[in-house]
């Protein structure tokens, strides 16, 4: 993407006209190619805490909200929607307590949920995600992995990477793709 083209915004982290319509079609591109090679795709899930209504007590689960492909820092939705991934767990027996920290509780909690709720068995399930809007005039949070460097969408692969160490989006969504399309078993 030439940073001419794409407008240069006055502040450095604001998505333009030009750049949110550069992004639209390079995710719209990205879907139709997972899609075409029919890439493995993974639940999103939303966490809904527990709850009381009334006299009834609710337990937490995860209610589904689509479905996304991983592509390293990012979760592609096949609306096109594009997210930061959070956490993530398997829809699984979640065996016995161990009750060796309460991290790892925490995490056979999540697999009870994952397994009570309505996902396949075995399917990944990605939760307290991130949404990443492209619309014009976003401005993304210091600490998301997309950010906007001299008018050109960038990522931050690793936490705490700055401007400097940012690769072009175009770039890393193309290697990611790549990377997933060559994963899968040959066709018979």
């Amino acid at each position: 993407m030439d940073d001419a083209a794409l407008g240069q915004e006055q502040n450095g982290n604001t998505v333009s006209q030009p750049l949110a319509l550069a992004l639209t079609a390079t995710i719209d591109a990205a879907v139709t190619q997972l899609e075409d090679a029919q890439v493995p795709d993974e639940a999103l899930a939303t966490l809904i805490p527990s709850q009381r209504v009334r006299l009834i007590r609710r337990k937490a689960r995860f209610e589904p909200a689509g479905r996304v492909w991983r592509l390293g820092v990012f979760l592609l939705g096949h609306d096109g929607r594009l997210y930061g991934v959070g956490e993530t767990t398997r829809a699984v027996e979640p065996g016995h307590p161990g009750y060796q920290s309460a991290s790892q509780e925490q995490r056979r909690e999540y697999r009870a949920m994952a397994f009570a709720g309505p996902f396949a068995r075995g399917d990944v399930l990605n939760f307290n995600t991130v949404a990443l809007p492209i619309e014009s005039g976003t401005t993304f949070a210091a600490e998301a992995p997309l950010l906007v460097h001299e008018g050109t969408a960038r990522v931050r692969w690793r936490p705490g990477a700055g401007q400097a160490e940012a690769v072009p989006f175009d770039s890393y969504l193309a290697e990611k793709i790549d990377l997933a399309i060559g994963l899968l078993p040959p066709s018979a």
